[in-house]
């Protein structure tokens, strides 16, 4: 087992390859926004362009971790491009009014992406609609991390909202850290693995501010 690279007693980041360290630890949830399998490259990044996404040849990440997570609680980030996993049900994160630039030969552009759930336990206070309503964050937007798909912390707190307190959370795709900056925020328990160190470093930092939210 890896040594953390940050562990602030609530929220501990490990880096390396999340398939190697996932066996040695103990969690209730996956909320993660894995490779989907679409070999991205953005052009958002404010330092010049950006690296294609580790992993993001196909869906094996995904499926791997899915598999070897089984029937536990899980949310995973996805699109329709691509196939889906098996779910009790999906969840739309409407972007709002700005579309991404997908096909310009039709008058729409994609503004949602997917989240399927898997597994029980969740948190049940009335019902929710299935459709979360959460501003993107734009290239030009000063609160952006510098990751190519950064995730709104108001986004990824929502969805920890319908995990049961007590659930330690398992990002294994963490990126720039937003799950774990949620969970700081509502006092939750979690943990992140990130193959690349940059963005382990960049998670640390924001897990060391203010509030967020």
């Amino acid at each position: 087992m890896v040594d953390p690279y940050y562990d602030d007693g609530d929220r501990v980041i490990f880096h390396g390859d999340c398939r190697e360290i996932l066996p040695a630890l103990t969690a209730d949830v996956i909320v993660t926004d894995p490779p989907y399998g679409m070999a991205y490259v953005s052009n958002s990044a404010r330092h010049g362009s950006t690296d294609p996404i580790a992993g993001d040849a196909d869906t094996g990440l995904r499926d791997w971790i899915l598999e070897a997570w089984g029937d536990r609680p899980s949310l995973t980030f996805g699109t329709w491009r691509m196939p889906r996993p098996e779910c009790r049900t999906l969840l739309v994160w409407d972007k709002g009014d700005s579309p991404g630039m997908g096909d310009l030969t039709l008058p729409w552009g994609p503004s949602h992406e997917e989240v399927y759930v898997r597994g029980k336990g969740w948190v049940v206070d009335g019902r929710r609609a299935g459709v979360l309503h959460h501003a993107g964050l734009s290239a030009g937007d000063k609160s952006r991390p510098d990751h190519p798909t950064p995730k709104p912390v108001s986004l990824m707190a929502d969805l920890l909202r319908a995990c049961p307190p007590a659930w330690v959370v398992l990002d294994p795709f963490m990126g720039s850290g937003s799950t774990l900056r949620a969970a700081k925020d509502l006092g939750r328990k979690a943990i992140g693995i990130e193959c690349e160190e940059k963005y382990c470093e960049m998670a640390a930092e924001r897990l060391g501010q203010e509030l967020l939210f």
